[in-house]
């Protein structure tokens, strides 16, 4: 049984946000009374209502995933393909216990349902290629920035602004620490590994060698919009459910291949707002 003070209890943000509307939980209160209390409850637990349709979603679609992926080996099996590229996550390392976290780290309780999904892909591919000689490349990404980014941290948080410039909602305490890396430095070090990395399996963690707090992304943010928010943060120290509060891969491996990226997290976030600002279609198709 999870300890209801952990920060890895899942249910823990139920807890927080169910107690004051006193649905019958052990230890929770009655109801409060105050409209404007219930209506932050009614948009927290809606919150957390798109949470479980977003993952609900992503299960469907890793399951989806999956059989297509087997059906890709199946089919590289059958015309004599050799070779296979797969793009999977830092998420598969759930909260890791060591930091800068290397491609050869223990694997802790994994947090993540993408993570989980990526992860049962690469055993997939790692088991056709013992089984039948296929070579590997499998890149696990930090969260990728730049041109034609459609999802978010940053489009979401311009979209927030866009709409209303005075107030920022900010999921956990902001103090979260998390790695990005621009989308042509990640082509790069494809690239790179796919001439130099010559094992059956190629495994390699694709990052910069910094990290952010959510709170340094949404400075650099609205000092690029001219604005000053006031910044309402949901409190605790992850954002969700399954959020990992500090992602930093060690990315020693690619970098002996010769590799480097050349923006900074704080150039590629910049990067990527400028693009949606002039792609503002990119918000409408969302």
């Amino acid at each position: 049984m999870a300890d209801p003070q952990s920060p890895h209890d899942p249910f823990e943000m139920f807890r927080r946000l169910w107690g004051p509307l006193g649905i019958p939980l052990p230890g929770m209160t009655m109801p409060t009374l105050d409209p404007g209390e219930i209506e932050k409850r009614i948009a927290e637990l809606k919150a957390v209502e798109g949470w479980l349709s977003m993952n609900l979603n992503m299960l469907r679609m890793a399951i989806q995933g999956l059989e297509m992926q087997k059906a890709a080996l199946e089919a590289m099996r059958a015309t004599g393909a050799q070779r296979i590229v797969f793009a999977s996550t830092g998420s598969i390392y759930g909260e890791a216990s060591v930091i800068p976290t290397p491609e050869r780290a223990p694997f802790t309780v994994q947090t993540s349902l993408y993570g989980a999904s990526k992860l049962a892909g690469e055993g997939l591919i790692q088991a056709y290629c013992e089984g039948f000689g296929f070579q590997s490349w499998i890149f696990r990404f930090v969260s990728i920035l730049g041109e034609r980014y459609t999802h978010g941290h940053v489009v979401d948080f311009y979209r927030s602004l866009r709409a209303d410039p005075s107030r920022l909602r900010v999921l956990g305490n902001g103090r979260q620490r998390k790695s990005y890396l621009y989308v042509q430095d990640c082509i790069d070090a494809i690239l790179v590994a796919l001439d130099r990395a010559t094992e059956k399996v190629n495994v390699l963690n694709l990052g910069t060698e910094e990290c952010c707090e959510v709170n340094d992304s949404i400075e650099w943010i609205i000092r690029a919009l001219g604005v000053s928010p006031i910044l309402d943060y949901t409190g605790g120290d992850r954002g969700w459910i399954g959020d990992n509060p500090f992602i930093f891969l060690d990315t020693t491996r690619i970098r002996a291949l010769g590799w480097k990226p050349k923006l900074t997290i704080r150039e590629g976030i910049l990067r990527t707002l400028d693009y949606l600002r002039s792609n503002e279609w990119v918000l409408s198709g969302r």
